[in-house]
């Protein structure tokens, strides 16, 4: 008889055979958590609708608005505000033997004082005191500027949202994501906070103009510190009104669609901010209504709060925000913040050396259970959608479906990469790459679990860190990347930086990621305004001027960077098989592969450009260079004249010249 607890990962994966029972439990777990949902709701996207019951609505059946609230521990709950002068007390909510509180507002009473832009808060009485909070549904926050206070906002408008992007289909892009991770708030050149609408005018177009085909946007849902890159949130359904309302986020994401560009949002659900006035935090007056208690509610290397997924409540609460944002905003997925953190009970701190780990030793088998849910939710609600985790451990079968006994996310970032890069520019020699080590670094990955490679996203770029540009050309970025004069360091950075984009694009993983401005090489690291620079805004920002400015090298970067993602788009490269190798040379620091039908070779050496390169090539033919890194117009020497055509030879191989430190990329031509 068959086996029934061995799953898809497991047929796929015979090294797991021996966790197959922990694999099929794991199963077990999310299909019983899932029928009680179903049996209590009819589907997991009905479930998904809390938003729509709690929070601050229009009551058209009874003509006025309702707000409710879930707070079981709390003694008395009031509602305050510009309505009512801000009366702690005029306005009780009656709570339900469930927990939740209500009032309503009849629209004659209230017409002319409950209206949009209105500023509200609740008064909570409970085992902390009493507190004036934000409501936890709130759509819309705002900042006093004069005393730093947070409110929630009404937000009425009068007309809603007219979405033009019915024709967009987002399917498309999910095959071979190619990721612009950008930050509407640091999108300008200007020393200050960039708008959703600037970012639409401005920004919009260069991304179009670049190839890439999604763009990623950080620090969407509220946060009460700017610096904190919108990773610590405080309000789960309010898209952050330092850059605008509601409806300029919505024109941003429009008008990206009209372009043909997906866009998808950081998700933070790994934690919430500490804040106790802003944020979620002993809503209650307790400390255990959507955090664990204790210790282990508190996440000391992040300074912030950790949900119970094991609550429903708490899920009701979190999967109604993965459905809010892809049905009010049109968001297209999302790239999920810190689920290494979200899946172990020890947040990913122990060195993962044995399969254990991933299925018994610490892991948080609640939190497992709603990324099974909220995956599934996403790609109920849309097959287009895309999901992509920010893991760092390896679990198996993160990017398989729940019911091959996987968690359910499409990508995950290959987090290696760019450690990889940074630990070799910082600690080797160019002479001691190992070829073997790079090979490994962007080719190991589960060969049925798609993978999201990047040579450095924001994180390599914050303040104490060093972007790869900074890595390789340092202060010359400020004196020496005019094409007028020369720099051997500026050289060797230019060459260097393009080939290592080059290669972790086209081998790295199923999809490609680029923060904005790195593309060009951005000079300067990432800081927000903070009492340690006097709030200063000089490194908040992208300096586009350094790309526009055609003498400048930077300008060579981005040509580069520009055609690379048109050969990758173009050809689809990325939704292929993985590479094969086809010539590895330890000494000459040379490495070739094909993939997607064209040919790789990269040569890393210092000093030595060959003559006759000989190399085996997949197919007998014809092969022409249609990318040279070192072409004249991508900052190189243009060391490769003219359009050469190279034939095989009986044994199946091309001879070429091969300039060192350069990336050529080679098909085969019927001409």
């Amino acid at each position: 008889m068959k086996n029934p607890t061995i799953l898809p990962i497991v047929k796929d994966s015979p090294w797991l055979k021996d966790h197959s029972q922990e694999i099929f439990e794991r199963y077990e777990r999310f299909r019983s958590v899932l029928k009680l949902i179903e049996q209590d709701y009819g589907n997991l996207l009905e479930f998904a609708r809390a938003h729509e019951y709690y929070g601050i609505h229009f009551d058209s059946f009874r003509n006025g608005w309702v707000y409710r609230e879930w707070a079981p521990k709390a003694y008395n709950l009031f509602l305050m505000g510009d309505f009512n002068h801000w009366d702690r007390y005029s306005h009780p909510l009656k709570k339900d033997h469930r927990g939740d509180w209500e009032i309503f507002l009849p629209y004659e009473d209230y017409k002319n004082s409950f209206v949009h832009e209105g500023k509200v808060k609740v008064h909570v009485e409970g085992e902390n005191g009493a507190l004036d909070r934000i409501p936890s549904y709130i759509r819309r926050v705002v900042q006093d500027l004069s005393n730093h206070d947070f409110s929630g906002q009404l937000w009425f408008p009068e007309k809603s949202f007219s979405w033009t992007d019915q024709g967009f289909d987002a399917s498309e892009n999910l095959k071979q994501p190619l990721i612009y991770e950008c930050h509407v708030g640091m999108a300008q050149e200007k020393e200050g906070v960039g708008t959703y609408l600037e970012f639409a005018e401005n920004i919009l177009p260069r991304i179009k103009a670049a190839g890439y085909n999604t763009i990623q946007m950080m620090a969407v849902m509220e946060h009460p510190y700017y610096g904190s890159f919108g990773y610590h949130v405080s309000n789960f359904f309010s898209p952050t009104s330092r850059f605008g309302t509601p409806e300029d986020l919505k024109f941003l994401v429009n008008k990206a669609h009209e372009m043909g560009i997906s866009v998808i949002m950081d998700i933070v659900h790994s934690h919430a901010v500490k804040n106790v006035y802003e944020g979620l935090n002993e809503f209650d007056g307790s400390d255990h209504q959507y955090f664990h208690p204790g210790e282990r509610g508190y996440h000391e290397g992040w300074d912030s709060k950790l949900f119970d997924y094991g609550k429903l409540k708490v899920m009701h609460f979190l999967l109604s925000n993965v459905r809010y944002w892809l049905e009010e905003f049109h968001f297209d997925g999302y790239r999920w913040d810190g689920v290494t953190s979200i899946l172990y009970l020890h947040h990913g701190n122990v060195t993962f050396d044995n399969l254990e780990k991933y299925f018994k030793d610490g892991v948080d088998w609640d939190a497992v259970i709603y990324l099974q849910l909220a995956n599934k939710l996403i790609h109920d609600f849309s097959q287009s959608a895309m999901s992509i985790a920010e893991e760092v451990s390896g679990m198996p079968g993160l990017c398989r479906k729940a019911q091959d006994g996987g968690i359910g996310f499409d990508f995950r970032l290959a987090m290696g990469i760019p450690d990889f890069w940074i630990k070799t520019l910082k600690h080797k020699p160019d002479e001691h790459w190992d070829m073997f080590e790079m090979w490994h670094e962007l080719t190991n990955r589960p060969e049925n679990e798609r993978t999201i490679a990047y040579a450095e996203s924001h994180d390599q770029a914050l303040v104490g860190d060093k972007s790869i540009a900074f890595w390789l050309m340092d202060k010359e970025m400020y004196s020496s990347m005019s094409k007028l004069q020369s720099s051997l360091v500026v050289d060797r950075g230019v060459a260097l930086h393009k080939m290592i984009r080059m290669i972790t694009s086209s081998l790295g993983g199923e999809g490609y990621l680029n923060f904005m401005g790195n593309e060009f090489g951005h000079p300067e690291w990432v800081d927000f305004p903070r009492l340690g620079n006097n709030w200063s805004y000089q490194y908040a920002r992208r300096q586009w001027s350094l790309v526009d400015t055609d003498h400048l090298r930077y300008h060579d970067l981005f040509e580069w960077d520009k055609a690379m993602i048109r050969l990758i788009s173009e050809f689809q490269i990325l939704a292929s098989r993985q590479a094969m190798q086809l010539h590895l040379d330890p000494e000459k620091k040379i490495l070739a592969f094909e993939r997607g039908g064209f040919v790789f070779v990269f040569s890393w050496n210092i000093s030595e450009s060959i003559f006759g390169f000989e190399f085996k090539v997949p197919e007998n033919g014809k092969y022409r260079i249609i990318l040279n890194s070192d072409d004249k117009k991508f900052g190189g020497f243009g060391r490769i004249e003219g359009d050469p055509v190279y034939p095989t030879d009986k044994s199946g191989k091309i001879q070429i010249y091969l300039p060192n430190r350069t990336c050529l990329v080679f098909r085969k031509t019927s001409k």
